[in-house]
């Protein structure tokens, strides 16, 4: 929560301040390329040594590395001098199988969606009305200011939450291995969930067809996500406060259903929730193209917003409550670690260059162009998610 409240102040508003340093359309999507690549290198090796080392440590000294970020985009005096703010926020990302890893291992069996969807709520609250509020500062102080002031209090909180982890953070990792019988259904057998090696032979096929879904939802959705707020605020002629106020909007709806999307995961299964919302999240970045007004991107994101809610969400290093809750059901505690960084190290990999290609398609076409391509290769995944993806059996009361 701490996160969001200083992140959101300035984090929908980067690729308007990256413009304003000077960078171009494409030179923004290289960026947002760099910082996918260098993130990506990190999330193997973070999650093998959360599985060596334990997650606590993992999640404690990596977080050191997100206090330095806003501090280097503070001083950066042209676009070419945020890639190092970048390169350190990505190496900061190491600890996301960790924190993923003692989500799942802290939160019953039987109601992990739940236990998702409640963390999910409480983390996006706060954000739905920082965000406004970040659009109203920099309105008023001037885009470069504004964005410069909450980089300020951003720092601060970094450094606090830091405090916080490095106190209260207890180990979630066992030395002798979860109890197999009762933790999931298609957990691997004792001696397997003993072993120290990693071996992709071991992932279940339903892993793999995951996998392929979010590379190809990842390379998607990178390429238009950080041109929304540019095409709202250029094209549509919205202001940042604009902006502000529908992301609060769509935050408060995405918050609302994510404990309730997570509760109904437990209930009816992780699958119908998961296929909901990858045929949403596509649809909306069609429906975007054809915003004049306030009000219709606006309608636009709500609907996004619902889908984000039902928790199939894949974009970004954890993804929904369902989705979670899914890789969690499927993979041993022994190897969770490690198969969560190598499947965020997988899409990282797949959306590198989308990002760049939404720049190029922009600045050489039409600015409708990102969102058009990202429609037409975000519903190929829905067909291999329902044909290829099986859960696990009916879990335990």
């Amino acid at each position: 929560m701490m996160w969001a409240v200083s992140n959101t102040l300035w984090r929908p508003f980067w690729s308007l301040y990256a413009l304003e340093l000077g960078a171009t359309k494409e030179m923004v999507g290289i960026l947002s390329m760099i910082e996918s690549s260098s993130l990506l290198l990190c999330q193997l090796p973070g999650g093998m040594l959360a599985d060596r080392f334990g997650r606590r440590n993992v999640i404690v000294y990596f977080t050191a590395f997100r206090i330095l970020t806003p501090v280097l985009y503070f001083f950066a005096p042209s676009w070419q001098y945020l890639i190092p703010g970048l390169i350190c926020q990505s190496v900061g990302s190491a600890y996301m199988p960790a924190y993923n890893a003692i989500m799942a291992e802290s939160l019953p069996y039987e109601r992990r969606g739940a236990g998702y969807g409640a963390y999910r709520m409480m983390t996006s609250l706060p954000r739905t009305f920082t965000v406004l509020l970040g659009g109203v500062i920099m309105d008023s102080m001037g885009l470069v200011s504004g964005f410069k002031t909450v980089l300020v209090w951003s720092s601060f909180v970094a450094g606090l939450v830091f405090i916080v982890r490095a106190k209260y953070l207890r180990e979630t990792l066992r030395a002798d291995g979860p109890k197999t019988s009762k933790e999931a259904p298609m957990e691997a057998s004792t001696e397997e969930s003993k072993g120290d090696g990693f071996s992709l032979s071991r992932l279940p096929r339903s892993i793999w067809a995951m996998i392929a879904v979010a590379c190809l939802s990842s390379f998607a959705v990178r390429m238009a996500m950080p041109f929304l707020v540019v095409y709202a605020v250029e094209v549509v002629g919205l202001t940042t406060t604009e902006w502000g106020l529908i992301q609060t909007a769509i935050g408060l709806i995405s918050a609302g259903l994510s404990m309730p999307g997570g509760m109904l995961s437990d209930r009816i299964g992780r699958k119908p929730l998961i296929l909901g919302s990858r045929v949403i999240s596509p649809v909306t970045m069609l429906g975007l193209t054809f915003t004049s007004t306030f009000t219709h991107v606006l309608l636009v994101r709500a609907v996004g917003a619902v889908g984000a809610g039902l928790g199939g969400g894949i974009w970004g290093m954890m993804g929904g409550p369902a989705w979670q809750a899914l890789v969690a059901d499927m993979v041993p505690s022994s190897r969770r670690g490690r198969v969560m960084g190598f499947m965020a190290t997988i899409t990282g990999v797949a959306g590198v260059p989308s990002s760049w290609l939404g720049g190029y398609l922009w600045d050489n076409h039409a600015p409708e162009y990102p969102f058009w391509v990202s429609f037409i290769i975000g519903i190929i995944p829905v067909a291999i998610f329902y044909v290829f993806v099986k859960e696990p059996a009916k879990r335990e009361k």
